[in-house]
């Protein structure tokens, strides 16, 4: 990689955008690579909007801020386009990813003339589908992987399986359905 890669992450309040930022710091540590995963705390609860980032690096990281130039943001609840400026520094060169059935090109329209990529994935639909209830945040650890190509998809599915058994031990029944809800996610994120 070489380069250092920041993700913001926008979620509300128990939509799980931390727990994912935390799940992808463990995965592609387990990697090799060098991680930081941490939230943005303020008055969150459940529903208020809520920030947290990931620093992805070959080599150590030696800064320890708030990420205001991400290279990636991953928006887990699509309302928050009307409400947060979610393409804030996004650079250029790297994309967005976000939660809606809409396509890239419906979803450009909100992102004020962003013009990197953009991606999205019906993370509601995949699992409810594959878990039983509405958890995006998994299948949005597969979009942004899948947009991202951080790791290799196979080695990134291994991490993060490895990371389900470990978070999951006393609720073993959820593993498999995370698994199908990343690759679904993996395949099905439309990027433009």
């Amino acid at each position: 990689m070489g380069k250092m890669i920041e993700i913001r992450w926008h979620g509300r309040g128990g939509q799980g955008a931390k727990t994912a930022s935390l799940l992808l710091a463990e995965a592609l540590f387990n990697t090799g690579k060098y991680i930081q995963g941490f939230p943005e705390y303020g008055p969150e609860r459940s529903g208020a909007p809520l920030t947290a980032y990931n620093r992805i690096s070959d080599e150590p990281i030696r800064v320890h801020s708030n990420i205001y130039e991400p290279d990636y943001v991953v928006v887990v609840d699509e309302t928050l386009l009307a409400s947060v400026d979610v393409t804030a520094g996004l650079k250029e060169t790297g994309g967005i990813v976000v939660n809606t059935p809409k396509s890239p090109e419906e979803i450009r329209h909100y992102l004020k003339d962003y013009k990197g990529k953009v991606g999205t994935v019906d993370a509601k639909k995949i699992s409810e589908e594959e878990l039983g209830r509405y958890f995006p945040n998994v299948p949005m650890l597969g979009a942004i992987m899948a947009m991202t190509g951080l790791v290799e998809k196979e080695q990134f599915i291994k991490s993060m399986e490895e990371s389900f058994h470990h978070k999951f031990a006393t609720k073993p029944e959820v593993i498999d359905g995370n698994v199908r809800a990343l690759k679904r996610a993996m395949e099905e994120v439309r990027i433009s």
